[in-house]
């Protein structure tokens, strides 16, 4: 299993409204993309210093389900806006032990 988690700090114009869409729009892939087998999205609340906005932590049975997903038009048309709203993001990919 792969394991791919992303963190997303936004802009500061229009921020909690940016949030909640891309937020809605993430929640929406898995109806969308058959390779993604699980995502879970979540909107922190303590607002510190050290605090991304947003974070999406998604799974896929293999590296090929995550690239599949990469390349897939729901997921670039959610990238676009990303890219449009946000100051930076983070990633991690992992294959997950004993899967």
């Amino acid at each position: 299993m792969v394991v791919h988690i992303v963190m997303f700090r936004f802009k500061e114009e229009n921020k909690e409204a940016n949030i909640a869409k891309v937020k809605a729009m993430l929640d929406s892939l898995p109806d969308k993309i058959p390779t993604l087998k699980s995502m879970e999205t979540g909107v922190d609340f303590s607002r510190s210093e050290r605090s991304m906005d947003l974070v999406l932590t998604s799974t896929f049975d293999d590296r090929e389900g995550l690239e599949s997903y990469r390349v897939h038009s729901a997921h670039q048309e959610v990238v676009a806006l990303i890219k449009e709203v946000t100051l930076e993001s983070r990633v991690v990919d992992y294959e997950k032990e004993g899967h």
